[in-house]
C-alpha cells in the first residue's frame, strides 16, 4: 500500500515539474504581457508626474533653495520630456 502512495507522489511531481509553464501562466500571469505601447507610455508618464509632484511639493514649503542639485537637475530633466 505504501508503495502505491509513493508512486502516486513522483507520478504527481513529474507532471507538475513538467507542466511548471503552464501552471506559472495560469495562476501567476504576467501583467506586462498584455500592455500596449500606449499603456507603457502612460504609465511611464503617470510615473514622471508622480516624481514631479514630489519634487515640486518639496520646493512649494520654502522656494527652489529648499531643492539639492541633485534634485534641480531631476527636475530640470523630467520638465524635458
Amino acid at each position: 500500500m505504501i508503495e502505491i502512495v509513493f508512486l502516486f507522489i513522483i507520478l504527481i511531481l513529474v507532471l507538475l515539474f513538467f507542466n511548471r509553464e503552464w501552471i506559472k501562466n495560469k495562476f501567476f500571469p504576467n501583467k506586462e504581457k498584455n500592455y500596449t505601447l500606449d499603456d507603457k507610455f502612460n504609465s511611464d508618464k503617470r510615473e514622471r508626474e508622480k516624481e514631479i509632484d514630489k519634487l515640486l511639493s518639496k520646493m512649494g514649503k520654502n522656494g527652489i533653495n529648499d531643492l539639492s542639485t541633485k534634485d534641480r537637475k531631476r527636475l530640470d530633466e523630467l520638465s524635458k520630456m
